[in-house]
């Protein structure tokens, strides 16, 4: 039988806020004459949505094709300095995949741009624990549909969705599978089947699930 554990990346597997509003502004201040400057607490607020949704929160001011032409270039500056700096995973990270992939296969499904599970795994050399992964910027899909299509293509039987906010409890549902809420992350959410506090606790409330 199949099993799999599917990650979301920010406020799950790691936190980049600091190092992505480092990257961000470096990048306004070398290459545009816009006042807006990003703040962690702005980002976290905006954890989980596309980049499209975003750049409409950032740049609300901007015609939509300048709002989205400099996430774009955010983008890359944020891949490149995720790629050598890498972001703050959350404690007993390695140990736990390493656990968990003995007995289950993981895979991450995130709402992220094209590129940032690869910079993830460029720094953090975490890949070798992973059998797959898709995101938003892959295939232009939501994230329910990207879950869907991971369980699909790698035929899992039984699978889980690991998150940290109200949409991915909600993106989870809408694939019919269980949520295990993060409640060490970003978000809230009001009706998950699963919590854990920490993100070593996975290892004992597996077994309990399937």
């Amino acid at each position: 039988m199949n099993k799999g554990i599917i990650f979301d990346m920010d406020g799950t597997i790691w936190d980049s806020a600091k190092q992505v509003v480092q990257a961000y502004n470096d990048y306004l201040d070398k290459n545009e004459s816009i006042s807006f400057r990003l703040t962690e607490d702005l980002l976290k607020s905006q954890m989980g949505k596309t980049a499209e949704e975003i750049a409409r929160v950032y740049f609300g001011d901007l015609s939509g094709e300048k709002a989205y032409a400099i996430m774009k270039a955010f983008c890359g500056a944020e891949q490149s300095y995720l790629s050598t700096h890498g972001g703050t995973l959350y404690p007993f990270m390695e140990e736990t995949l390493q656990a968990l992939s003995k007995d289950y296969k993981l895979y991450i499904v995130s709402n992220c741009q094209q590129g940032y599970i690869e910079s993830f795994y460029t720094y953090h050399k975490l890949d070798k624990y992973f059998q797959d992964y898709t995101c938003h910027g892959d295939t232009g899909m939501s994230k329910g549909d990207n879950i869907k299509l991971i369980i699909q293509r790698n035929s899992l039987d039984n699978a889980v969705y690991v998150g940290d906010t109200q949409g991915d409890c909600d993106s989870t549902h809408l694939a019919n599978i269980p949520f295990i809420y993060a409640e060490y992350g970003f978000g809230t959410v009001s009706n998950p089947d699963y919590v854990i506090n920490q993100f070593k606790e996975l290892v004992t409330l597996m077994p309990t699930i399937f």
